[in-house]
């Protein structure tokens, strides 16, 4: 076994030990006195996926320190606070688009109704500002309330653009920016902050974790038209349903004829009626499916992707050193652009 062949394995074991901690903190962070407010809160513990966001506040952690530093408390802290942001959304976005499944499971609002996800949501935010807390830094604690209200303004300008036909990709990019990417950068700034960078590397791992996080967002829109409900494990033809115009579509009605894009709008418009049935809303997705399949609007939005992920790793390379944490990095952003699920 090579020396970086074994470094790498190192550092793959040092990072499940570390997401186990952070899962531990997480759980008793939420742990209450209520019965009933653990069952909830024991339910969203399900929704831990890949937990990109904490392993982008761990690896960019170990990437920023001195070489075989381990890192501490305050980064699993910083690990746990991100992952709470991140469930708390998904919580909630799971109440705006009506979706039954998550994680291979039931959602808490199919389960428990909306009004029980709300104030869960609300519930994982109360508790990550107060972990945050612990962490005695007021420059963090702020990253973590601004990037918030960044999130929820990406919501609210997606919601008042539902059912759009002209939306643009400079407002799309915007929305996903704000709503999923901004997110992901912080992770890494925050990792920075409390590694003591200077102020250029802190941007560029900013860069970085944002750059990814658009091209995540971007595959998952793909995913949302194209994938199977079963691998990726979640309620699908959400964004066609709720009228979210995404990259593959927006460059559909911006590159086909007049013919093709008012029998486009057509197909939208029909799968944003409520009264439809399961089985008539998934023959409208197949055709909206075969329409994107027949162009290249698929194969834009995968291009784009890759573009971004290319230029994330570029500014990874270019402002640290080569270290496994490094390589590792560029590993995940390279999974971002192949993964199914």
């Amino acid at each position: 076994m090579s020396v970086l062949t074994s470094q790498g394995n190192s550092l793959s074991h040092r990072l499940e030990a570390d997401l186990v901690q952070v899962r531990r903190l997480f759980a008793e962070e939420l742990d209450s006195d209520l019965a009933c407010v653990n069952d909830l809160a024991g339910h969203a513990q399900r929704y831990h996926g890949k937990m990109l966001r904490p392993m982008l506040v761990l690896m960019t952690a170990m990437a920023v320190q001195p070489t075989g530093r381990r890192t501490g408390h305050k980064h699993l802290v910083a690990a746990a606070v991100v992952e709470m942001v991140h469930m708390a959304t998904l919580v909630h976005d799971d109440v705006l688009d009506d979706a039954a499944m998550r994680r291979r499971g039931a959602t808490i609002n199919h389960l428990h109704g909306n009004e029980a996800a709300v104030m869960l949501g609300d519930y994982l935010i109360s508790h990550a500002y107060h972990l945050c807390s612990s962490l005695d830094n007021p420059a963090v604690s702020r990253m973590i309330a601004h990037v918030t209200d960044t999130v929820c303004e990406g919501e609210l300008l997606q919601l008042a653009n539902r059912h759009h036909l002209q939306l643009d990709e400079p407002t799309y990019f915007t929305i996903i920016t704000r709503k999923t990417a901004s997110l992901c950068g912080a992770c890494c700034r925050v990792a920075a902050e409390l590694g003591g960078c200077r102020r250029d590397v802190a941007d560029a791992l900013f860069d970085y974790g944002q750059t990814l996080g658009i091209a995540f967002q971007i595959i998952d829109d793909v995913l949302d038209l194209t994938g199977d409900q079963a691998t990726v494990g979640k309620t699908l033809g959400q964004d066609l349903a709720k009228g979210k115009l995404t990259l593959p579509l927006i460059h559909a009605l911006s590159t086909r004829g007049e013919a093709g894009r008012r029998e486009l709008v057509g197909l939208l418009q029909a799968q944003g009626d409520a009264g439809l049935s399961q089985e008539q809303a998934r023959e409208g997705a197949r055709r909206v499916r075969d329409v994107l399949s027949s162009g290249q609007s698929l194969d834009y939005a995968r291009e784009k992707a890759v573009s971004l992920v290319n230029r994330a790793k570029t500014g990874l390379v270019e402002n640290l050193q080569d270290t496994p944490a490094r390589a590792y990095l560029l590993g995940l952003a390279d999974s971002v652009v192949t993964r199914r699920l």
